[in-house]
């Protein structure tokens, strides 16, 4: 079939990919079969490309990270995609004409006790009002449409869920086909009960609020953890990840008016001379604010300095503990909202560690670094630096 490409992506499926490879190219003989293999321990990327397919090999990220990088691989045109250990014809997928079909198993195959479909099912409706049969279908055809829409995926097990609400909501019309299929079931053992909780969590994760990384990856924003803590600071910083234009650095938002940025840096140095009634302090806690928002560029940079600062000014920790894996691993990302309020927890605890002198000297440390940050980028003079090179890439994929 022309213009087709057939995506999967695979971990660890050295036992069946082969099978589902020869089983695709049968079934699509003129569509290339794409492997995105995502990190995989085992032969599965050498078996898959015995078996006739190309293979992008990434490092372990998830599965919608390994969609989206693969994506970019594929040509023009209609995307199917499949699941590793899929027994079955899927061209009533590519025959539906529709910008999203969906496969909807005839037989239901192992399996919980159906919390995390659902969950799915509920968070599908409440956020674009489709009602899904089969939310968590991975067998899935979309148009050049439906790719428009829905790249880059969610990341991890809830690229499916945001991919149906993105379709809906961009308009475009959905169907679900109920077609004889098989898989390797999840059983009602741990090893399954753990990959529903991953399916449930990375779902409801998927249907908050999402942004591009670096690379391109469209991640959670999971700033909002910190509200319990500096709920002004998150809310002010939450606003400008979603509302914010193209303006990157005090200057730039200083030439272009009144932007979420200018207003953001503004309502935090009020924040701050409320919370210490002293100029010092407002200056400590904007400059600390705005210096982790500036690191934050990478998975992991800011939350492992603040890690590194909160035990000398006793600032709490489990916060960025928790959700340093995620970050690290590119599932989630702080945004302004994270990297802004741990910075405020910072200096407000600050301000209580200096004074005096210290303080001073606080300050035109922040000062210079805030600064350094305007005129060079503080990302690439940490990783032209061996050893802090060396911390900054601890516990990335």
């Amino acid at each position: 079939m022309a213009d087709l490409t057939v995506l999967v992506a695979a971990r660890d499926e050295e036992g069946s990919i082969g099978k589902t490879v020869a089983m695709l190219h049968a079934a699509f003989r003129d569509a290339e079969v794409l492997i995105a293999d995502d990190g995989s321990r085992d032969r599965t990327a050498a078996v898959a490309e015995e078996a006739g397919a190309r293979v992008i090999r990434l490092p372990r990220l998830g599965k919608g990270q390994a969609l989206t990088l693969a994506e970019r691989e594929a040509g023009p045109g209609t995307l199917l995609l499949c699941d590793a250990d899929l027994e079955g014809d899927l061209a009533p997928l590519v025959e539906a004409d529709v910008d999203l079909a969906v496969a909807a198993f005839r037989e239901r195959q192992g399996g919980g006790f159906g919390i995390a479909k659902r969950v799915a099912h509920a968070l599908i409706r409440a956020c674009s009002g489709f009602e899904a049969r089969e939310p968590l279908s991975g067998q899935r055809a979309l148009s050049p449409a439906a790719r428009a829409a829905c790249f880059p995926t969610a990341p991890g097990f809830g690229c499916e869920v945001r991919m149906t609400i993105d379709a809906a909501r961009a308009g475009l019309e959905i169907t679900e086909v109920e077609l004889p299929l098989r898989h390797r079931p999840t059983g009602r053992d741990a090893r399954g009960f753990a990959h529903r909780a991953r399916q449930l969590l990375d779902a409801l994760l998927a249907c908050g609020p999402l942004a591009e990384n670096y690379r391109g990856l469209r991640l959670p924003l999971v700033g909002w953890a910190f509200g319990a803590r500096e709920p002004v600071v998150t809310v002010i910083g939450l606003a400008d990840d979603l509302l914010s234009g193209p303006e990157r650095g005090v200057r730039s938002h200083m030439r272009a008016g009144a932007t979420t940025g200018t207003l953001k840096a503004l309502g935090i140095s009020l924040y701050g001379l409320a919370r210490t009634r002293s100029l010092s302090g407002a200056l400590l806690v904007a400059l600390t604010a705005n210096f982790l928002n500036q690191l934050d560029t990478r998975p992991g940079r800011a939350l492992k300095v603040y890690v590194a600062v909160a035990p000398l000014v006793r600032a709490p920790l489990l916060p960025a503990v928790l959700i340093a894996p995620y970050d690290l691993r590119e599932m989630a990302m702080l945004g302004d909202a994270g990297s802004n309020a741990l910075g405020a927890m910072l200096g407000l605890n600050s301000v209580d560690r200096f004074t005096g002198r210290g303080r001073k000297l606080a300050i035109a440390a922040l000062a210079g670094l805030n600064l350094l940050g305007e005129i060079r980028s503080l990302g690439e003079l940490i990783e032209r630096t061996p050893g802090l090179a060396h911390l900054d890439r601890l516990g990335r994929p």
